[in-house]
């Protein structure tokens, strides 16, 4: 016999797991629209990460995916998924987050972006929503014979409007950069972001101001078919700040 507690807590896994199928194919659906003929290009790619040195719970399983949706407006998205183990209650063995990301450029020669995003992730209380601009270093005058030189692609979002729960005006600020090797090989790339938080509320046993930071570094093996190790550091972590993740990525682009 099902009791009440079964019942909430299996009604709280599956809202969960509907929350990240359907998050996945929104991410498909934005990436691949039904016009995507007259979309200049898109991305969608699958992560698994078999082996994580130190920290067993930490993001496993990455969907992602990004377009242009307009000349003027893109879109960027990812769910992280976790297994917090199987010595967590049911409805905690499985967390995700979220980060869903709207931009729009005047022009496609602009360097600057406005840009919203969401952060939707596992508990009560937990997401936010940002409002900022971001700038594209490589496409500054003086900078860009600099970056084309090295094959390097770098951003900087000021994310300076937070809504959340948080009664502190906390703000972010956001790195992505890419690089490629064409002069090693057209296989290998080099991409990831570094988030840093300000004036958030923290604990006492947690920076001040924490910083998110992963690099991944990809070979494609085959087809669209990578190898990908990232280093991940995360001081919203109380120990093993540090982590090492290696897997496969499965990527379609057009």
């Amino acid at each position: 016999m099902t009791t009440t507690l079964e019942k909430n807590n299996s009604c709280k896994v599956n809202k969960k797991w509907c929350y990240i199928a359907c998050s996945f194919w929104c991410l498909l659906g934005f990436s691949y629209n039904v016009n995507s003929q007259s979309l200049p290009s898109g991305f969608a790619s699958i992560n698994v990460y078999p082996y994580l040195s130190d920290v067993d719970n930490d993001s496993a399983v990455t969907l992602v995916a990004g377009t242009n949706l307009t000349p003027q407006f893109s879109y960027f998205g990812f769910v992280n998924i976790y297994e917090q183990g199987s010595d967590n209650a049911q409805d905690d063995r499985f967390t995700y987050f979220s980060e869903h990301n709207l931009r729009w450029r005047p022009n496609t020669e602009s360097p600057w972006e406005l840009t919203a995003q969401a952060n939707i992730r596992t508990g009560n209380n937990n997401n936010r929503y940002r409002l900022g601009a971001r700038i594209h270093l490589q496409q500054l005058t003086l900078l860009n014979p600099f970056f084309a030189a090295i094959h390097l692609k770098w951003a900087i979002n000021f994310h300076a409007l937070q809504f959340d729960h948080d009664p502190a005006h906390a703000w972010q600020i956001e790195h992505s950069y890419s690089m490629s090797f064409p002069y090693l090989s057209e296989r290998l790339y080099l991409s990831g972001f570094i988030d840093h938080a300000i004036n958030e509320t923290m604990p006492t046993d947690l920076p001040n101001n924490p910083v998110v930071w992963e690099t991944q570094i990809g070979y494609r093996l085959v087809d669209k078919l990578y190898l990908v190790s990232e280093y991940r550091i995360n001081q919203y972590r109380r120990s093993d700040v540090d982590n090492l993740a290696v897997g496969l990525e499965y990527k379609f682009s057009w």
